[in-house]
């Protein structure tokens, strides 16, 4: 009997020169396509692509009804195609047309719910979380900043409201050059953790003596609540004075509580990491369905990973609600263009080694799919690594494909929410914000269940990643709500926390 095949996303028997196999196939098995059966002339493993034509060699290859590569050598139909005769070819951005966003947008579905219970903060913003953080502005002092965090929450577990203490801890902070673009990124991504709606109160440990100096993380002002290592004159004295501080701190927030909050105020950043050939088919369009009823119920959303929209950057372009912001996603495939060369790398070095063991042969193939998570809604706006994000509905932010760093950049531009969609089966957490985790397969929900928040495996169709999408939807106003992500139980979330590092380390 022959093996079903699953076709993309949207099935284009007359476009796509590729099926996706369900279970392994051996050679001289026959496979049923969308347009025939054909006869494996390979072995194919499990979610690796089979041709269902011939495509001659330079010749480009379809999925998704987009091209994922060219041809390396002849394919014949039932060849196994991936890294021996699949790759990318020359590649430009720009000059391209950029077509305005249709007015007529609407969500696959209505919104299924308005209003979350979060804290309202004096200055007006929405928190899903409580949390204190200790914020060190070097290396030299998150060693103590840590030790503050690791004994507060041990003094004070069990307090009404009060998410836990937390250390923002980085590897940065010094040995930098001021004024430099990687002195930028991180006072900026430093900055948006200090001031995020999630963090109740900050306290602020200094060295004393670093490049990243209080004032410059603040703004030419340095915090009440900063503490500085030497002129303290040392760990214990710092550590204890520290703790006396926290415990201030708690007092205040132990009196919040959650109250009702539209769902418009929440702002949703999408990862995804552990990418296999199923993230474009059940988990990224799934999480698409839930972007837009966020998006639809006014909410804000955040796509990033610059390098991962590379091969799909047209996509976004198409759906830019103006001009300048389309212009602005192809400049910034340009710059990772140049960016990558001068650092004697390439875009298409993205997918990794885990990527194309699960299926997933190209940069342009994983690029396809990862811009699916954003749904469909027009893109209002483009801001660059941790930067705030203001605008309504889907925006789009410069970062690495690395998920740590991303989603410390989505963070430190106000995500208080993250949505991560996993194939592989990527462990993270993203303190002082909730990240729900989402399987591509079922297969790997049971086997990873005390990490996964959610089964996208089941979602092969439109119909299905609208109904589970609205499902996903729920969930996360549920976790905006209070309920914990898996992450959160497990205690992931600050050793994650990885500001951009750019630059010279002088």
């Amino acid at each position: 009997m022959p093996t079903d095949v699953v076709e993309p996303l949207v099935p284009m028997p007359g476009v796509d020169d590729v099926g996706l196999v369900v279970s392994d196939v051996s050679q001289g098995k026959p496979v049923r396509t969308a347009v025939g059966v054909v006869t494996a002339i390979d072995d194919i493993p499990a979610s690796h692509k089979v041709a269902v034509r011939a495509v001659a060699a330079g010749a480009p290859v379809h999925k998704y009804g987009e091209v994922i590569g060219i041809a390396r050598q002849d394919i014949p139909p039932g060849a196994h195609v991936h890294l021996h005769n699949l790759g990318v070819g020359q590649h430009t951005a720009s000059g391209a047309p950029v077509h305005s966003a249709s007015p007529a947008w609407s969500p696959p579905a209505a919104p299924t719910r308005d209003h979350f219970l979060g804290y309202r903060r004096p200055d007006g913003r929405a928190a899903t979380r409580n949390y204190i953080a200790v914020l060190p502005t070097v290396n030299c002092s998150a060693t103590v900043a840590r030790m503050v965090a690791q004994t507060a929450n041990l003094t004070h577990a069990g307090v009404p409201g009060l998410d836990g203490v937390i250390a923002l801890t980085h590897d940065l902070g010094c040995g930098m050059a001021e004024g430099t673009a990687g002195d930028d990124i991180l006072r900026r991504t430093l900055r948006g953790y200090a001031g995020h709606a999630n963090i109740a109160a900050v306290l602020t440990i200094s060295l004393g003596c670093e490049v990243n100096q209080p004032e410059n993380v603040f703004g030419g002002h340095v915090p009440a609540d900063t503490l500085g290592i030497q002129e303290l004159g040392g760990t214990a004295a710092t550590v204890n004075a520290a703790l006396d501080r926290v415990a201030e701190l708690v007092a205040g927030v132990a009196t919040l509580r959650r109250e009702p909050i539209p769902v418009a105020e929440l702002v949703l950043g999408l990862q995804c990491g552990g990418s296999d050939a199923y993230s474009g088919l059940t988990a990224n369009p799934t999480l698409g369905v839930a972007s837009d009823l966020l998006v639809a119920a006014g909410g804000r959303v955040i796509l990033g990973e610059t390098p991962e929209i590379y091969g799909a950057e047209h996509l976004l372009r198409n759906r830019a609600a103006t001009p300048e912001v389309g212009r602005r996603i192809d400049e910034l495939i340009v710059w990772w263009q140049q960016y990558t060369t001068r650092n004697d790398a390439e875009l298409d070095s993205n997918p990794s080694k885990g990527n194309k063991a699960g299926g997933i042969t190209t940069i342009w193939e994983k690029s396809l799919g990862a811009v699916l998570k954003a749904g469909t809604s027009p893109l209002n706006d483009v801001v660059a690594y941790a930067e705030p994000v203001t605008a309504a509905g889907l925006t789009f932010m410069d970062t690495p494909g690395y998920d740590p760093v991303s989603a410390t950049g989505m963070v430190a531009g106000g995500a208080n929410l993250l949505a991560f969609t996993t194939g592989r089966g990527s462990v993270f957490g993203s303190r002082p914000t909730p990240c729900f985790k989402i399987s591509t397969t079922s297969r790997l929900f049971e086997r990873m269940r005390g990490d996964m928040d959610f089964d996208a495996g089941p979602a092969m169709s439109r119909d299905e990643q609208i109904r589970y999408g609205t499902l996903m939807f729920e969930a996360l106003v549920d976790m905006a709500s209070g309920t914990p992500s898996k992450s959160e139980t497990l205690g992931f979330g600050t050793e994650e926390i990885v500001p951009w590092r750019m630059g010279a380390v002088v």
